[in-house]
């Protein structure tokens, strides 16, 4: 289940890289379109700060302070400086997937995020379904702004 989980999110992380990259100009990264809450590079800044904390502090012992009110009010960041975040997630990922055991799996998982108990499998199945969820967001947002 491990391999599955990484290769996972192994390959969503690549395409989250490759789709800030598509923007056609690095200001369309921070466009709103009404209706609709958030632009597409804080929706890359929320998924570097989620994985980060979720999986590389909790789970591989990293040190990440995560500031959420700043991955959705931050404005401008340079597209270089969120691919440079995305592989550095991308790499956290693999470290700490890699090293994780069958018994950490089925082993409760240290924080209570969703407001109930669950193990380090499931919450890393959300985890995989928050990314999926937020990069078809930014995919539709970037092609509508483009």
């Amino acid at each position: 289940m491990t391999e599955d989980l990484l290769k996972l999110f192994q390959r969503d992380l690549k395409v989250l890289y490759r789709e800030i990259e598509q923007y056609p100009h690095e200001s369309l990264l921070w466009e709103k379109v009404d209706g609709i809450n958030n632009a597409g590079g804080n929706l890359a800044l929320h998924l570097i700060g989620n994985l980060k904390t979720y999986i590389g502090k909790n789970l591989g012992n990293i040190a990440y302070v995560r500031n959420r009110e700043a991955e959705f009010s931050a404005k401008n960041v340079p597209r270089s400086e969120i691919l440079e975040a995305i592989n550095e997630t991308f790499d956290i990922i693999t470290a700490t997937l890699s090293k994780l055991s069958s018994q950490q799996l089925t082993a409760l998982y240290p924080e209570n995020v969703l407001g109930y108990e669950m193990t380090t499998q499931y919450f890393l199945i959300h985890l995989h379904g928050h990314l999926t969820y937020h990069l078809g967001q930014i995919n539709y947002l970037r092609r509508f702004l483009s």
